[in-house]
């Protein structure tokens, strides 16, 4: 089983096409020590021909062109996609949807009831999707039933509903619903070995800890190193607790969750945001990850599991 990185960014990129932030600005010019990102979604595949798309990230035709094994050519028209997943209905999750349209047959989209509703209400992706290729919906269950995906033999996993918001535009947006945001559990049946993903987190539960503990990798919320970055640089007014993300650093915060794994577990922070000094590869903050023993995602990590 192989997961592959196809975005490491949160919403906007690495850079953002519109911030002059340090790490923005620096990355432009030169003066900064790092990689630029794509916004976030990875692609699991049990045979390395036929994949399982996690989240549909609005750069997604630049991540098929640098992913050869999600363009093979086996007809006229193909593609190594077999069937999408959606862990929420976030603008950076969803969008690269509409990128997909040329399908000759209904998109499969594994979404909870409350992202299928989303998508067919306060964002209508479906409905618009209806006059091309149109999508076949999959309700994902939530009761801890392993499931496998159609059309995609070998990949097994599990939805896991998690403490976090939906979107600005969805009239739930002041009352989360378990369902608004996922993270996902991917099994091996071959080897035993289980990965988890969770690109939007904003609790670490005792319960949620001791699954994460189980398994050989997590890739997990690396959105924010602080709770008020965006807040301290001027560029929101919100906290990373607002937008439903626990910072790594802090009382409780990210760094300090993953330190209570056992150190057989990868652990990987993703969906990073361009504002996240963890970007700068020879920064204090890196350094700090290395000495912990947790790693970047950047486009193009490969995880075998």
């Amino acid at each position: 089983m192989q997961l592959r990185v196809l975005g490491s960014s949160a919403g906007g990129g690495f850079p953002q096409w519109n911030c002059n932030c340090p790490q923005c600005d620096g990355v432009r010019h030169g003066r900064v020590r790092a990689t630029p990102r794509t916004q976030s979604s990875v692609a699991v595949s049990a045979d390395g021909h036929d994949w399982l798309l996690i989240n549909a990230s609005p750069d997604v035709l630049t991540q098929i062109q640098r992913t050869p094994a999600l363009q093979p050519a086996r007809a006229l028209r193909d593609s190594g996609i077999a069937a999408v997943l959606l862990m929420d209905a976030q603008i950076d999750h969803v969008t690269g949807l509409l990128m997909l349209r040329e399908r000759s047959s209904p998109l499969p989209v594994l979404a909870t009831r409350e992202v299928h509703d989303e998508l067919a209400g306060s964002l209508p992706l479906a409905r618009v999707l209806s006059h091309y290729c149109g999508v076949a919906p999959h309700v994902l269950p939530l009761d801890g039933t392993r499931f496998s995906v159609p059309g995609l033999p070998g990949v097994v996993v599990q939805a896991l509903a998690l403490a976090s918001s939906p979107p600005p535009y969805s009239p739930h947006r002041s009352a989360p619903r378990p369902g608004d945001n996922i993270g996902v559990l991917l099994h091996n049946p071959a080897s035993g070995a289980r990965v988890f993903y969770a690109p939007g987190l904003g609790q670490v539960t005792p319960e949620l800890l001791e699954l994460m503990a189980t398994c050989s990798a997590v890739l997990v919320d690396g959105t924010f190193w602080s709770g008020d970055e965006m807040q301290r640089l001027g560029l929101g007014t919100r906290s990373a607790a607002d937008m439903g993300h626990l910072p790594q650093s802090g009382a409780g915060g990210m760094l300090e969750q993953l330190a209570r794994l056992p150190a057989s577990v990868r652990r990987v922070l993703i969906h990073i945001n361009n504002t996240n000094p963890i970007l700068v590869e020879d920064g204090p903050q890196r350094a700090e990850l290395v000495r912990r023993g947790i790693e970047v995602a950047h486009d193009g990590m490969v995880i075998d599991f």
